[in-house]
C-alpha cells in the first residue's frame, strides 16, 4: 500500500498522530497531536513493515524537486538576519545543522524567544542587526510559512556580525561585540563560543 496524492506545502495538515506516523518532510506537533508538512511536495502514505509493532502507516512528503535539509522543531540552524523590528527579527535560514539548505526558509525570532531571562526588557535593535549571522534552534513552524526560532540559550545568538567599518566584530561579552578596526562597541545577543 503506497499511495501518492495531493501536493502539499509547509504547514499543511497531513493527519493525526494517533492514525499516522510522521516520516520524511513531516513532523508531529505534540501540543495538538497533528502531523504537518515541513516542505513542498507530494503527500505519500506508506504501510508499516509487516514485522513492526506500530501498525500506523507513515505519512511523508516527497519533494517535487531535489531538496536539501529541512528545518524541523529542535533543529539547530544558522540564519542571516534580514530585518529587525520592535518585537521580531526576520532571518533567512542558511544551514540546518552542518548542511546548507537548497530552498528558501524564513525564520522569525520573537522578542520572548531572544533570551531566557528578563524577557520583557529585550530590545530587538540591541540584540540583532540586519546582516548578522545567528545560531538558533527551531521552535515550531509559525505563521505565514515562517519558522519560529529561539536564541534563548547561552550557545545561541549572534555568531558573526559586521561593524559599520566593514570589519568582522569580536565578541567581548555575552551582550557586546567590538570592531577590531575602530574599537567601537556594539550591543548584540552574543552566542557563547562552543569549542
Amino acid at each position: 500500500m503506497e499511495e501518492a496524492d495531493e501536493m502539499v506545502t509547509p504547514g499543511e495538515v497531513l493527519g493525526k498522530a494517533t492514525d499516522l506516523k510522521a516520516g520524511k518532510g513531516a513532523y508531529a506537533a505534540s501540543h495538538n497531536n497533528t502531523i504537518y508538512a515541513s516542505l513542498t511536495g507530494f503527500r505519500r502514505i506508506q504501510a508499516p513493515p509487516p514485522a513492526s509493532n506500530d501498525k500506523r502507516p507513515t505519512v511523508e512528503v516527497t519533494g517535487h524537486k531535489a531538496h536539501g535539509p529541512v528545518p524541523e522543531p529542535g533543529s539547530v540552524v544558522i540564519a542571516r538576519v534580514t530585518k529587525v523590528m520592535a518585537r521580531t527579527a526576520s532571518a533567512d535560514i542558511m544551514c540546518v545543522g552542518p548542511k546548507s539548505v537548497r530552498e528558501k526558509f524564513t525564520g522569525i525570532i520573537r522578542q520572548q524567544d531572544v533570551r531566557a531571562t528578563e524577557i520583557d526588557k529585550v530590545d530587538m535593535h540591541l540584540s540583532f542587526r540586519s546582516g548578522d549571522i545567528v545560531r538558533a534552534v527551531v521552535l515550531s513552524l509559525g505563521d505565514a510559512r515562517a519558522y519560529y526560532l529561539s536564541t534563548a540559550k547561552n550557545e545561541l545568538g549572534v555568531v558573526s556580525a559586521e561593524s559599520s567599518a566593514g570589519a568582522t566584530m569580536v565578541p567581548i561579552s555575552w551582550t557586546e561585540m567590538q570592531c577590531p578596526l575602530t574599537g567601537q562597541i556594539e550591543l548584540r545577543k552574543v552566542a557563547k563560543v562552543v569549542n
